[in-house]
């Protein structure tokens, strides 16, 4: 997969004119948006490395588009297809989304222009570092200010190379391990981060499926189960979301869309022996029981329940948006659907649930991290065993009365205390949920909002000009 590049606008470009509608849905002063849209900083920065004896210099951004709340948080990415323009919009998201879930930050993201896969890992821990360092001294990484994560080419292991260099350069920072998210666990990390934006995505359907008057507007009917579902990219966030989906929803990925191209079955694909093929052949071609084209994106056109872009921005464009089938898109990946397609789905009365809520679970579970390394406790220490013995004098209570002996299954779930994964997925769950009922509510209430897109920008604009209003910022 790549970008695709049928847009007349940049990727910001999409994003303020997304974030236009809500604006005059709520009829707010042009000055006062003008102010919301705008970034408040960007850094370049350029530096050298020296890989095998000769000097490079790679080229990397952090923007930071609103610091009404602190940290700003927002994931770096490694990629060739890295660009001011595209940390800048990215930025700009971070923003309504972290506001959208109720997550006290601002807004921010960065990025490297780099091809991981043509260096080593000591090299990629050099690069690293000293793009860590870049990001460090100028004031763009702190636990306090300025928030990374992982992101497109980056992951755990980035995240700890980063947290390290900046205990080195600040030891007497207590707060250290807060200065990233997404970090390995046994280095400051938190149970359920990995797993996080893709369960997000989920718990989001599974929200919507829970309002027959959207799942009507949508043109579906039913439940979740059955449903046949269209994901494109296999990657971290594709992967859980179609993975829990199939297993734990018993709903049907018919189709899974790769770099390489699109396996298709009408009566499902085990995604996690589809996962595994990928990790074996580095590729989805020869996977049996499935068909295979070269084309991906005109498997975005197939006829489905569901379709999940989860790869990269500006996929279905004016291009394609036309041929589209789906009859209910969420968009896991962030501006996989220009303004300009979105203006023709909304015309034809698509549903699509929006990248600024769909993909917040990252977010949402880097904040609790975040607590975690703040609090220097994990969740659930103190009270587990507390919360056990409660639940083994309940166990005594109830035989006592009944003078029945209640049944293993039943102890063991009553008796069992929760553990950090079991908070994080709840307060994670629990999140999204609020969230979309936010969002719902917003847009049945408000006869200028058309759509789920104009409602998460009104929930999230309404919040942030609050914020600004109460501090004085105009």
């Amino acid at each position: 997969m790549s970008k695709n590049t049928n847009t007349s606008l940049s990727f910001s470009a999409s994003v303020n004119l997304m974030a236009d509608r809500a604006f005059l849905a709520m009829d707010m002063d042009p000055s006062i948006a003008a102010v919301i849209k705008a970034c408040n900083s960007i850094i370049e920065v350029n530096f050298p490395v020296n890989i095998k004896g000769k000097v490079e210099v790679f080229t990397g951004w952090r923007a930071v588009h609103s610091n009404h709340r602190l940290p700003a948080k927002g994931g770096i990415r490694f990629a060739t297809i890295v660009d001011q323009d595209e940390v800048e919009a990215l930025a700009s998201l971070m923003t309504y989304k972290c506001a959208i879930v109720d997550v006290p930050f601002g807004g921010s993201k960065g990025g490297l222009l780099i091809d991981p896969s043509k260096y080593d890992r000591d090299e990629m821990e050099l690069i690293t570092r000293r793009f860590a360092r870049e990001l460090i001294r100028k004031g763009f990484l702190s636990p306090a200010e300025n928030v990374p994560a992982p992101d497109m080419g980056t992951g755990q292991r980035e995240m700890a190379w980063i947290a390290d260099t900046y205990k080195l350069l600040h030891p007497e920072d207590i707060n250290h391990n807060g200065c990233v998210t997404g970090k390995p666990v046994a280095h400051g990390g938190i149970r359920g981060r990995t797993e996080a934006t893709g369960r997000g995505v989920v718990y989001a359907i599974r929200e919507f499926f829970r309002h027959p008057e959207d799942i009507k507007a949508a043109g579906l009917v039913g439940g979740l189960g059955g449903k046949k579902i269209i994901v494109q990219g296999l990657g971290n966030v594709g992967y859980y979301a179609a993975k829990l989906l199939e297993e734990e929803d018993e709903a049907k990925i018919i189709a899974i869309i790769e770099r390489d191209g699109a396996l298709i079955n009408d009566d499902g694909l085990p995604v996690e022996e589809v996962r595994q093929h990928i990790n074996e052949h580095k590729t989805i071609k020869g996977f049996k029981n499935a068909t295979f084209t070269d084309n991906g994106l005109k498997a975005l056109e197939l006829s489905c329940d569901i379709l999940i872009p989860a790869a990269l921005e500006a996929q279905i464009t004016v291009e394609n948006a036309a041929r589209i089938q789906a009859k209910f898109i969420v968009e896991a990946a962030n501006g996989p659907v220009t303004y300009e397609a979105d203006e023709i789905l909304r015309e034809r009365g698509v549903s699509i649930l929006p990248d600024a809520y769909v993909n917040a679970g990252g977010v949402t579970v880097s904040y609790f991290e975040w607590i975690r390394n703040l609090s220097h406790i994990r969740f659930g220490r103190m009270e587990r065993r507390f919360d056990e013995m409660r639940g083994q004098h309940l166990i005594s209570a109830m035989e006592s009365l009944t003078n029945e002996t209640v049944p293993e299954w039943m102890r063991d779930e009553i008796v069992r205390g929760a553990d950090e994964l079991d908070l994080v997925r709840s307060g994670l769950d629990d999140t999204m949920r609020n969230a979309y009922r936010e969002l719902s509510e917003t847009l049945h209430a408000n006869e200028k909002v058309k759509d789920f897109r104009t409602a998460a920008y009104v929930v999230a604009i309404d919040k942030i000009s609050r914020t600004y209003f109460d501090i004085g910022v105009y």
